[in-house]
């Protein structure tokens, strides 16, 4: 447990960094010249390196057993690439788009290992309950990550959009800098977390069984469908309905819906196991009419809360699913698959969602819902097969 809690106080400072990134990417991209489809492509672009190299990480994290400087390295990456964005010029979109995705990359080397070293602490907490304790520290983060870009928007009035967007880039730094601290400390406290779980005498090899199977396409077609927060944030701040100053405060809010859905979900997952995933896609597969079909302030605001929903549900379940299904010894490696499916069909569905948002609104709508309704019974497939297998 406190392995637990000091893990998740680093992915708190760090969600401070990144997800302040994720509230006002798409502004920002907006601003230096980026358009809506350039948008989609590079987030989704982002999300396919970011997850798509999980299975190259996941593999050499399994052969060597070397996941501290794997951590180490994967935290350094991303958090360097994220202060940088104050250092590109007023049209400077391509590096703007560079920089984000060596920051996705980042997340690539670290994140196999780090869900792996997490599953071996969960091994006698309970897989989701585990997971979503961290994950309710990430999204703490993640809350108060816009928070502070908010309050120095406020006294930041002088000068341009561009200029006080990149003071904030700017001034990032610090939560970066604390995020590397007290992984240094955890590391020195727990020099070796795959003790936690013991390891079987024989070796099982990793093999892809029907309710895996099952898992990696439902959760594909979620990722397809799921529509990246620059889009959503840019298309907000087109309405018109919220100042700049509050573009923040509304990711802030999405993150305090994860961060609660994390621990109500993480807990079915724990009685329920998939099935939990079938109640949190039929929530929030509502987003995508309430955000985009309407263009006031109370359905985007729900809408905004739906994608909350769907995201803190992800977040816990999808990663602790993976630790009940793979074995110890290959656990990074299945992280590494899941995650690259994951992240090649979030990258294939941002860019069609994104040029559809440019050519018409209604069919980026239906695709959305639809391959998000078409998840469910997948779902249910390898909630069966997982009960045959009992």
């Amino acid at each position: 447990m406190i392995f637990i809690i000091m893990f998740g106080i680093v992915s708190m400072f760090s969600d401070m960094t990144h997800e302040s990134v994720t509230s006002i990417r798409g502004v920002f991209l907006s601003i230096v010249g980026a358009s809506a489809a350039t948008i989609g492509f590079i987030s989704g672009l982002g999300e396919l390196i970011g997850y798509g190299m999980r299975y190259v990480f996941g593999r050499i994290a399994d052969r060597t057993k070397r996941y501290w400087p794997m951590v180490f390295l994967g935290y350094a990456l991303e958090l360097a690439a994220i202060p940088a964005l104050a250092l590109v010029g007023e049209h400077g979109w391509i590096a703007a788009c560079v920089l984000l995705v060596v920051q996705r990359m980042g997340k690539a080397v670290k994140k196999p290992a780090k869900d792996t070293i997490t599953s071996f602490a969960s091994f006698g907490l309970g897989q989701g309950k585990s997971f979503a304790i961290l994950e309710l520290l990430d999204q703490i983060g993640a809350f108060l990550g816009p928070v502070l870009l908010y309050v120095v928007m406020l006294f930041k009035t002088s000068g341009s959009s561009f200029e006080r967007y990149s003071f904030c880039f700017a001034m990032l730094i610090i939560p970066a800098v604390i995020t590397m601290l007290m992984l240094w400390l955890t590391r020195r406290k727990f020099p070796n977390p795959e003790q936690f779980e013991p390891t079987p005498k024989e070796y099982t090899p990793f093999k892809m069984q029907r309710q895996f199977v099952y898992y990696i396409i439902g959760i594909s077609l979620f990722a397809f469908g799921f529509i990246d927060y620059s889009l959503i944030i840019m298309h907000v701040s087109r309405l018109n309905i919220f100042s700049s100053d509050t573009i923040p405060l509304i990711y802030a809010g999405a993150m305090i819906i994860d961060a609660i859905a994390a621990l109500i979900f993480g807990w079915l997952f724990d009685h329920r196991g998939t099935l939990a995933l079938v109640l949190s896609t039929m929530l929030s597969v509502l987003f995508p009419i309430l955000i985009f079909g309407f263009g006031s302030r109370v359905p985007v605001l729900w809408g905004v809360a739906m994608w909350g929903v769907g995201m803190g549900a992800q977040e816990t379940i999808l990663k602790a699913a993976v630790a009940t299904m793979v074995p110890k010894q290959s656990r990074a490696t299945g992280y590494g698959i899941f995650e690259c499916s994951f992240g090649f069909f979030w990258f294939i569905g941002s860019w069609l969602l994104g040029a559809l948002y440019d050519v018409n609104l209604t069919a980026m709508i239906v695709v959305s819902m639809v391959a998000q309704l078409f998840a469910i019974p997948m779902y249910i497939l390898s909630y069966r097969k997982s009960r045959q297998t009992i």
